[in-house]
């Protein structure tokens, strides 16, 4: 599956201090599963989480969905022997908390050679002080060499509304500047980039607003903190089948023998560019992606009825 297009519609954070969340991830739904051993991870539990996650996380590498682990801090004292760990899982991300400054991504790189990592994995950022919001571009920019390479953001609204001591409020009014300048570093170095997440578990509603609002600003998923919001994300950052429709449309109009060579034409009144074509592909290919792993996981399901 081309990275450009893998679904990522929603990202579940599992605690790796909570065995039954990290034992039941692989039945949840969702693009992208987070163990965690930062936030959700009291100090006393942090050495039994990273052998628990690396024992799980290994075990669902290699599917069509993504395995990613949030480590530690680059300040704390369990950082390095994160890195150490999880650079022999074949992770498709590892993901550092708190980057702020370049520095940081050349100090994990410099942590990943001195674990000798079996290969090149990826790296995810989380983009969650007022520090990184402003250094987005410059961190971005720094994405692509030397590996392992930074692929994703992803934005901790959280962190970020209490350093800038503004409340969370329906509509994100406050958040919204800096969500619009993390997106443009992301999309500007071509990064993937993951919105925030919603506290308020049982307001199914509000979610499916700012899921809207997340993918109206162009991010490519959310991140979710609870199974039950899996599939709220998984229907808003999905293409809807009138977007479908329409994809097909244009490219099928543009394929027409009478149209080749043409870079503008007229269809159901409407101007029409090739950079048009090229965008409505990707929604094309996305929806095909989507379908290939929602299959996947509803084939799964039906094993674990039969053999459950």
């Amino acid at each position: 599956m081309a990275a450009s297009v893998r679904p990522r519609r929603s990202a579940l954070y599992v605690p790796g201090s909570n065995e039954r969340a990290v034992e039941k991830a692989g039945t949840v739904a969702a693009d992208v599963l987070i163990f965690d051993l930062e936030d959700s991870v009291p100090p006393a539990r942090k050495d039994s989480a990273r052998e628990a996650v690396a024992r799980a996380a290994g075990k669902l590498v290699g599917g069509r969905r993504e395995i990613v682990v949030r480590i530690n801090d680059l300040d704390s004292p369990w950082a390095a022997r994160d890195v150490a760990v999880m650079a022999g899982v074949s992770l498709d991300a590892i993901l550092i908390p708190k980057v702020e400054r370049t520095e940081d991504i050349r100090r994990v790189r410099a942590a990943f050679a001195a674990a000798q990592a079996r290969r090149a994995q990826n790296l995810w950022v989380m983009i969650e002080t007022p520090l990184a919001i402003v250094n987005a571009a410059a961190i971005a920019a720094v994405a692509a060499v030397p590996a392992p390479a930074v692929t994703a953001f992803v934005v901790g609204t959280n962190d970020l509304a209490a350093e800038l001591h503004v409340p969370v409020r329906p509509g994100r009014a406050a958040l919204l500047p800096h969500l619009a300048q993390a997106l443009l570093a992301a999309r500007a170095h071509d990064l993937a980039i993951l919105d925030g997440t919603f506290n308020d578990i049982d307001d199914r509603k509000t979610l499916q607003i700012e899921c809207r609002q997340g993918r109206d600003l162009g991010m490519d998923g959310k991140t979710v903190i609870h199974p039950s919001q899996v599939s709220v994300a998984n229907e808003a950052f999905a293409p809807e089948p009138e977007e479908l429709f329409w994809a097909r449309r244009v490219v099928e109009a543009f394929a027409l023998p009478e149209n080749s060579g043409v870079e503008v034409l007229r269809l159901a009144g409407r101007m029409v560019e090739r950079l048009h074509e090229r965008a409505v592909r990707r929604v094309i290919d996305l929806a095909g992606a989507i379908a290939t792993l929602d299959e996947d996981a509803r084939e799964k399901a039906k094993v674990r009825r039969t053999t459950g």
